[in-house]
């Protein structure tokens, strides 16, 4: 009685363990995926911003054209200088772009990795019969053992 108690007791035990490791590691991973997503957001939003700020520059400068003509606007502003920062900028962007695809696709990877590692319901269906089944047995013979030990005892008197 008391070995078939404390195995089952080691059995529990054990599948709790594993059920809080599982919990744990979930947990941690949900947490790094958070933190990705975090960051992809800023990410987004430092580009919406060089975007918008690419957008209003480029709008400036066909408001520029339309009012002014070429010859004296090359000689308020160094073409050079105007060029190199516009180059600056693309590239910054073009920078910003590849980070916010590599977190995206890192993010994508953790879900998925995610979506295949937990169990899902008919497995842990499953996994909850079992348990049910073998502790019900347990308890059958248990209860079966406690009757043959009593009536036993009843005999010797």
């Amino acid at each position: 009685d008391q070995e078939l108690l404390q195995h089952m007791k080691a059995t529990v035990s054990k599948i709790q363990g594993v059920c809080e490791e599982l919990s744990f590691v979930s947990g941690n991973l949900q947490k790094d995926c958070d933190q990705k997503q975090k960051a992809i957001e800023m990410l987004s939003l430092s580009l919406e911003r060089l975007q918008k700020e690419k957008a209003d520059e480029e709008n400036l400068l066909a408001a520029m054209d339309v009012k002014a003509d070429k010859a004296a606007l090359g000689s308020k502003v160094n073409c050079t200088q105007f060029e190199a920062s516009m180059e600056r900028l693309e590239e910054r962007m073009q920078d910003m772009q590849g980070q916010v695809l590599s977190i995206k696709a890192h993010c994508n990877q953790i879900q998925q990795q995610l979506s295949n590692d937990k169990p899902d319901r008919q497995e842990l269906k499953d996994f909850q019969e079992h348990v049910m089944e073998t502790w019900q047995r347990s308890v059958k013979e248990l209860r079966k053992e406690k009757a043959e030990h009593d009536s036993a005892a009843g005999i010797r008197k």
